[in-house]
């Protein structure tokens, strides 16, 4: 599994604490950005790390910003991206096994690096399981092409 990590100035230090958490699981990644606390927009780094994500470069993506929310809806905005939100553990496990999400957001100023590698833990651990959700998703891929 390849991994394309991103966060804005709001998200680098769980980036940065979240990086060592794909050494020990030993998932390739390359990070994006930012390389400092220094303020960038977030759709800066959203939107190379969707790309690359949605191009099949990389397997799934991990965003973080202060939030969470902005640099998700971002990478959302990218066809075939499916940017999940995750704060808890449960929604982690669900973003993936219903909703097949290839990027996880997490904010930083909302939880702690704790939490943040129990949920990327899960994250990275949980297949989607097909079935029933396979069409929803397809529902989903659907909209993309009414654009």
């Amino acid at each position: 599994m390849k991994v394309a990590i991103g966060a804005d100035h709001g998200g680098f230090h769980l980036k940065e604490a979240i990086k060592p958490v794909l050494d020990e699981l030993g998932i390739e990644y390359e990070d994006f950005g930012t390389h400092s606390e220094e303020s960038v927009d977030y759709p800066d780094i959203s939107a190379p790390v969707a790309q690359a994500v949605a191009a099949g470069t990389f397997d799934r993506g991990i965003l973080i910003c202060g939030t969470g929310i902005g640099i998700g809806i971002a990478a959302n905005k990218v066809p075939g991206i499916r940017a999940a939100l995750c704060h808890d553990t449960f929604s982690a496990h669900a973003s993936r096994e219903h909703n097949n999400a290839n990027i996880l957001t997490m904010g930083e100023r909302v939880i702690g690096p704790g939490l943040a590698s129990d949920i990327v833990k899960i994250w990275l651990t949980t297949d989607f399981e097909g079935g029933r959700h396979e069409r929803r998703i397809a529902k989903i891929s659907a909209l993309e092409e009414t654009k």
